[in-house]
């Protein structure tokens, strides 16, 4: 028996099997070889066609199919793991109206900054968790107000994995952890937010159906299953947001345990069983996948928008020749704290953790005699690292404490300055796991499905590939390098 997992990120789609028993990797694949294209009309905006999406998987699928050449009729079950807070939608006949506007677009900010002023921030937050931000349903307000043309067609509104799962079964369906994380959900009352969709003026019934996390919500409709190869056995049994499901790829499911993922953007996720949220919604709190009204399970999110891409953008700039191994090894060469050059990497957007703000990235401190490409990337992975810091002394202050962090060994936990840095700034020790957020979504659906009947089971044979303990005798050095760094952000947010 086995499982297929999709992850669809902005970057690319990734496909992983599993066999189910063992949990062991059969083949994985990703599509495009090269970023995924996002469109930006404007600064602060952020689009990709869903169609992208889906041809991607089909791509990434057909060379896993081929890799592990399996019998179509063993794959029991598909789990999606999806790109956060992107608004898709569709007409009455499932046809998309206008490109998704994606996470890390900002273009909403003003909307839902105006509704918190008018709801109250009190009943927003002790309902809905959060400001509603630039979150999904201030997406749809954008477009109600921009596009009304476009608005006036719309059946219904999904999340990027919702909309997947609609190409695969032809149902129309999200979840009230997909929810959530659109700020569509009232938690006190245990339904759908109206107080935010009347203050907006939307009607509820452009919300489609809603479904379990780990259910089977549907089987793959023939022609779906004759284009990708697959049997119309094959259940959708599983889908969650990508930081749920990369805490969920970690085992972490419990309150007190912390998830935390550095692609293109950053992410630290604790769990908690009690309703915390910052008062001004610097990070975030949304349900989680194990989240039940009556077990709660809250996700406490902390996001860096502007992560590996800084790293990436850095290659392109000043490293193109150098691999990302080598441009560690160059940055290893140079002291902690970069010989006082500070990076602040926000240049992907509106950051959350700044109260919406969108200052840029700022590079300070260099000197033309000193300095070269060595110390500008240390710069970089100690400035998304401080960033971490920085949110994470948030999530502190609303009992949010990591002692031990969960990622998988992968993106920028791959380099041993950022790990390190990052373990010797927090505190906290570092465990690296053999997953991703692929493999993390085709356990899900095991679950989903029922052919594991815990979440013990399903994570049995997750390994732990690698523990980083804090320096101790480098703290003092990271500490002084944070607070500059901190007193370089403070002044570019006055």
């Amino acid at each position: 028996m086995h499982l297929l997992g999709f992850d669809i990120g902005s970057s690319s789609v990734k496909v992983s099997l599993i066999e189910a028993n063992s949990g062991n990797l059969v083949a994985s694949s990703f599509y495009p070889k090269q970023e995924m294209k996002i469109t930006a009309h404007k600064a602060g905006w952020a689009e990709q066609e869903p169609e992208l999406w889906w041809e991607n998987l089909k791509l990434a699928l057909a060379e896993v199919l081929s890799t592990a050449n399996i019998d179509k009729e063993s794959i029991e079950s598909i789990g999606i793991s999806y790109q956060m807070h992107g608004l898709v939608m569709v007409d009455k006949k499932q046809e998309v109206l206008r490109p998704s506007i994606i996470w890390c677009d900002s273009r909403a900010a003003v909307y839902g900054d105006k509704a918190f002023e008018e709801i109250g921030g009190q009943r927003c937050l002790t309902n809905l968790l959060n400001s509603p931000g630039n979150f999904t349903a201030s997406k749809l307000k954008w477009v109600k107000e921009n596009e009304p043309e476009t608005f006036a067609k719309v059946d219904k509104i999904m999340l990027p994995g919702d909309y997947i799962a609609m190409k695969l079964t032809g149902e129309a369906q999200t979840t009230v952890s997909g929810l959530s994380e659109g700020i569509m959900w009232n938690f006190k009352e245990n339904d759908l937010a109206t107080i935010l969709f009347d203050n907006y003026g939307f009607s509820s019934d452009i919300i489609p159906e809603i479904v379990p996390t780990f259910a089977t919500s549907g089987q793959l409709s023939a022609k779906t299953a004759a284009d990708l190869g697959l049997s119309t056995k094959t259940k959708v049994s599983y889908r969650a947001g990508d930081q749920p499901n990369n805490a969920l790829s970690l085992n972490v499911l419990n309150p007190g345990e912390i998830a935390t993922t550095a692609g293109t953007s950053g992410v630290v996720y604790g769990v908690s069983s009690e309703i915390k949220y910052d008062p001004q919604s610097r990070v975030n709190t949304f349900a989680h996948v194990n989240h039940t009204q009556e077990d709660p399970r809250l996700g406490v999110l902390l996001c860096i928008n502007g992560t590996g891409i800084l790293n990436a953008w850095l290659k392109r700039m000043v490293a193109e020749d150098l691999s990302y191994e080598a441009m560690n090894e160059l940055a290893s060469k140079v002291a902690i704290g970069s010989d006082g050059i500070s990076i602040l990497p926000f240049g992907n957007g509106a950051e959350r953790v700044l109260q919406n703000k969108n200052i840029g990235s700022l590079f300070s401190g260099i000197n033309f005699n000193i300095h070269g490409k060595g110390h500008l990337l240390r710069a970089a992975q100690e400035g998304i690292v401080f960033s971490f810091k920085y949110g994470m002394d948030i999530m502190k202050n609303i009992g949010i404490d990591a002692s031990v962090i969960k990622a998988g060994k992968a993106n920028m936990f791959l380099s041993p300055i950022f790990r390190e840095t990052l373990a010797g700034i927090s505190g906290a020790t570092i465990e690296l796991y053999n997953t991703d957020g692929s493999v993390g979504a085709a356990r899900g659906a095991g679950v989903g499905s029922g052919y594991y009947k815990s979440f013990n089971e399903a994570f049995s044979n997750l390994k732990k590939l690698d523990v980083i303990e804090p320096n101790t005798q480098n703290i003092a050095a990271y500490q002084e390098a944070y607070e500059s760094w901190k007193a370089e952000l403070e002044k570019a947010i006055k």
